[in-house]
């Protein structure tokens, strides 16, 4: 794994935080080798512990302290190191477990996706020693690695609803560690009995529904022999469910994925009228640059079109939504005198008095399962040129749910920098562990701080 002829310099942050669980139990390092071409190990023989802290990885972070490795080949994953840009030196040991962890069900998948490599005919089964992940052995390794593991992603190149134990491994892991936060991605055309309404009750945090179009024929061009119907009435079944039983999670996914063929005004406003109308969470626009005949040219990057639904796009956000007025968009109020900063000692508290109010269509939710996707009020600490110093300076609970269209009085109390000098406040609200609103477009409010 020697950085002999690799032709750029590069970093990855992966071997440090993540694991990738291929169904026949081999274990790569990211999620984008669909072929299998770079393993580290096999869960059928060691633990993952093993994996983690063996003679694979550790030369492979050395070898990427040092600005990279001929392991990695083609990996996307990969970021180019600037010209003399050096390489973050972290140790190779990695610490004691990953923190994240994709299993994947299953490599078999129920459709032919136009050109696209989880397709049956690209071959990824026959690359796999298994085709569907034995269950003994993810409990196993869930078991062993639970404890430290933040997020499990319950898919890969796959149709994950395919393996008949799919449900019962979010059910399993929810149920032995339910920190975990567990994510998974569906085309919605393989559930089957009362799936859906076990896997609204198993606690699964966030599923995915990948549809791209919204009549059965555009649907189908991408989704060749996929049932449009069907895979929006699994959706709907799934939000029906989460509503029937009064929970906040699973948070359900519609992403879309644009081509020349379902990139229609007409098209793109049936598939926001349909997301509003089941009640999904979200609907995301997704562009790609493939198939080279397929791809929508209207909202390539740099376009006017993209450019106005470039906040609605699943890679540009984490709360970005074409649903109508769903987007999250909200005015805040600093009442301190006019024209005068804010004034404080140095390490001394100051309460600042703040109104906030809901823009959008949709309520910003005060409290929420595992602490996650709860809104409160944050307080960011810049320079006097605002530029950020501390995004995380201060939070404030939000006293209640904030309705569409309503406003609440939300003091937050900050501890003055402990240097004497002129600083700025920004003031945004956050989902937390997803993103501030700022990032889909929110106005922030700033406010200078005099602190003596």
């Amino acid at each position: 794994m020697s950085l002999n002829h690799l032709a750029t310099r590069f970093r990855c942050t992966w071997p440090w935080s993540t694991l990738v669980l291929l169904c026949d139990g081999r274990v790569t390092c990211g999620c984008v080798d669909p072929y299998g071409k770079r393993i580290l190990g096999d869960a059928r023989t060691d633990p993952l512990g093993t994996i983690w802290n063996g003679g694979v990885m550790h030369r492979l972070r050395a070898d990427l302290n040092h600005g990279g490795s001929s392991f990695c080949g083609d990996c996307p994953l990969k970021q180019p190191l600037e010209e003399g840009e050096a390489p973050m030196a972290r140790p190779v040991d990695g610490g004691a477990l990953p923190t994240r962890l994709y299993a994947e069900c299953t490599a078999a998948y129920n459709l032919s996706c136009f050109e696209a490599c989880c397709a049956p005919e690209t071959g990824i089964t026959r690359t796999r020693q298994a085709g569907m992940l034995d269950y003994d052995l993810f409990r196993r390794v869930v078991d062993e690695v639970g404890a430290s593991l933040v997020r499990i992603d319950l898919f890969n190149y796959s149709e994950t609803f395919l393996h008949r134990h799919a449900v019962e491994m979010c059910e399993y892991i929810k149920e032995r560690f339910p920190h975990i936060y567990l994510y998974t991605s569906t085309n919605g055309l393989a559930f089957r009995g009362d799936a859906v309404s076990r896997l609204a009750q198993s606690g699964i945090d966030e599923v995915t529904f990948s549809i791209d179009g919204a009549t059965q024929d555009t649907y189908a061009r991408y989704r060749q022999r996929g049932d449009l119907a069907a895979a929006v009435d699994n959706m709907r079944q799934l939000a029906e469910a989460k509503r029937r039983a009064g929970r906040d999670v699973p948070f359900i996914n519609w992403r879309y994925i644009l081509f020349r063929w379902n990139d229609s005004d007409q098209e793109m406003d049936r598939a926001r009228s349909l997301a509003e109308e089941i009640g999904v969470d979200r609907l995301c626009w997704e562009t790609t640059d493939h198939p080279e005949t397929a791809f929508s040219r209207r909202f390539a990057p740099g376009t006017p079109e993209y450019e106005a639904i470039r906040r609605e796009i699943w890679d540009d956000n984490n709360l970005g939504n074409a649903i109508p007025g769903a987007m999250p968009r909200v005015r805040i109020d600093v009442r301190r005198l006019a024209g005068q900063p804010l004034a404080a000692r140095c390490t001394h508290p100051l309460q600042i008095d703040t109104r906030v109010s809901n823009l959008s269509t949709r309520a910003f939710a005060a409290q929420a399962s595992y602490g996650r996707r709860l809104v409160r009020l944050g307080a960011q600490l810049c320079d006097d040129g605002g530029l950020v110093v501390n995004r995380d300076y201060a939070r404030a609970w939000l006293p209640s749910a904030l309705d569409p269209g309503a406003s609440l009085d939300v003091p937050i109390e900050i501890v003055a920098p402990s240097e004497p000098a002129r600083y700025a406040l920004k003031f945004d609200l956050v989902s937390e562990g997803i993103d501030w609103f700022e990032a889909c477009g929110s106005p922030t409010v700033s406010a200078p701080l005099l602190v003596s």
